[in-house]
């Protein structure tokens, strides 16, 4: 378990009904394409999804468990800071896709 991993297991919150709690993964400033060129903030792109971490669900999730990656609209977010560092808050229904390691056979979500 990494540092990261101790502080967010620790978080002061109970999460409710289909709620998701996320960790971004990066920032959202520049970023740097597979060859290294560095893309800054400001260039035009298309509607991009983004990746987070799941930190926390609420109980009436049924297809992503804590330490999940997800794939969701930064566009569609409700952000919130705990202990200094800051998280997203999603409603499951928000979320588009889970890679995990998992292959749950009687599972309906979409896993990357």
């Amino acid at each position: 378990m990494t540092a990261d991993n101790d502080l967010d297991a620790g978080l002061p919150i109970r999460l409710l009904h289909d709620r998701v709690l996320v960790r971004m993964e990066g920032s959202e400033g520049e970023r740097r394409s597979t060859a290294g060129i560095v893309i800054p903030a400001t260039a035009a792109v298309g509607k991009r999804l983004a990746w987070a971490t799941a930190v926390g669900v609420g109980p009436n999730v049924r297809a992503i468990v804590s330490g999940d990656r997800v794939l969701f609209d930064p566009d569609d977010r409700s952000e919130v800071e705990l202990h200094g560092r800051g998280y997203v808050l999603l409603r499951e229904r928000d979320v588009h896709a889970v890679a995990a390691d998992r292959n749950d056979n009687d599972s309906t979500g979409l896993y990357l």
